[in-house]
């Protein structure tokens, strides 16, 4: 049978509750189901990132042919690339 987790006064007291204490003592992992959140959003952050004016010239074009932002493009570019370099040889 596992602990009873306690009843905490703030945030503050549960993060020091659980910084402390492993919640395998208070909660059977064994029962948790996989959930998905849908509407998630991935955390974005903002990175400076020098290009040639002319490779962003032919990325705006190309993006204007697709009619998306020319950041959403190389988004997608970055994307396919990352999950092609990341598969194993010859998958």
């Amino acid at each position: 049978m596992k602990n009873k987790i306690p009843k905490f006064k703030s945030e503050s007291d549960e993060r020091a509750f659980w910084a402390s204490h492993d919640s395998a003592d208070y909660v059977d992992w064994k029962k948790g189901k996989n959930v998905i959140f849908p509407n998630l959003r991935p955390s974005l952050k903002s990175i400076s990132l020098r290009l040639p004016e002319s490779m962003i010239e032919e990325l705006r074009l190309l993006a204007n042919k697709r009619d998306v932002p020319y950041q959403s493009l190389l988004k997608m570019f970055l994307s396919e690339r990352i999950a092609k370099e990341l598969r194993p040889h010859g998958a």
